[in-house]
């Protein structure tokens, strides 16, 4: 006897299947992440048709089965239309689904991550047209990261496991960032504990391997990531500083950009929606 269970769920990736069913990706606090069949979902009259599309939340009636579980039945507890009348909210919510899908886990519930994933995407339903996205994103990155395990180090640095308070009063100043070391790198610390190294006459300490560094970052762009696990994102206030050439737009950009790279580098796949996003917000 097919055995039916009740979900609390949201659509975050749909395809066809056959003629008429559809395909979903579905993650529920109880259940984690389900793969199921919408049948007949496809068909003009179908009650499946609108409450299987992306980012609908609904109260799921399902069977179980060998590879793929069946809906049988959906009510519909909430959607996000802001998503759907806006290409770049609906492109930035894609990149949070896309990346939710990537780390959750099938059959474990996992309500931090549901619960975080709608909030999140409420921020991004919410926030002002013409303001600049990448503020929420970064933040939901390093949010997301966090309930999978995978933070990265922004106040040590991954290789002296030393603090790294970022300087805001110097146009040179910079740190490492290592997606293989998992966090900033104290290149200061790094230069100086290398040239003592070189003094020593120790094999040993010739042969200290350090990470690969993808990027180089300044204060301000340091002082963001070590807010970004608040709950809220952080004043423009907290970011003033005698470096007049820094734009605060151009940092979260560059903040975005490195968390991205450094999940995808954690994960082994590239994060599509993202390519779509950039080009929808960033002038080139």
């Amino acid at each position: 006897m097919n055995q039916k269970y009740k979900a609390t769920g949201i659509i975050l990736k749909g395809s066809s299947l056959k003629e008429n069913d559809r395909l979903v990706t579905v993650l529920t606090p109880e259940h984690g992440l389900i793969r199921a069949v919408a049948p007949g979902a496809k068909k003009y009259k179908s009650q499946l048709r609108g409450r299987t599309e992306l980012f609908v939340v609904n109260e799921l009636l399902l069977i179980k089965g060998r590879s793929l579980d069946k809906i049988i039945q959906a009510d519909t507890l909430y959607t996000y239309p802001g998503l759907s009348r806006d290409l770049g909210k609906l492109a930035t919510a894609q990149y949070l689904a896309e990346l939710t899908i990537a780390l959750a886990v099938a059959e474990q519930p996992q309500p931090e991550l549901y619960e975080l994933l709608n909030e999140h995407l409420r921020r991004v339903e919410a926030f002002t047209v013409g303001e600049s996205v990448y503020p929420y994103l970064a933040q939901a990155v390093f949010h997301l990261l966090a309930i999978a395990g995978l933070t990265p180090q922004v106040f040590e640095c991954c290789v002296t496991q030393r603090l790294v308070p970022p300087n805001l009063a110097s146009d040179s100043w910079r740190v490492g960032f290592s997606f293989e070391g998992g966090g900033i790198v104290d290149l200061d610390a790094i230069e100086s504990s290398q040239n003592q190294q070189l003094e020593l006459d120790d094999e040993e300490s010739h042969n200290v391997r350090l990470p690969k560094i993808e990027r180089r970052i300044n204060g301000v762009e340091l002082a963001i990531l070590q807010q970004l696990n608040n709950r809220s994102l952080p004043p423009r206030e907290l970011f003033t500083t005698k470096i007049e050439q820094v734009n605060l737009e151009i940092a979260w950009i560059e903040i975005e950009n490195i968390l991205r790279g450094y999940i995808q580098y954690h994960i082994g796949k590239i994060i599509s929606s993202a390519n779509l996003v950039d080009h929808l917000y960033i002038e080139f």
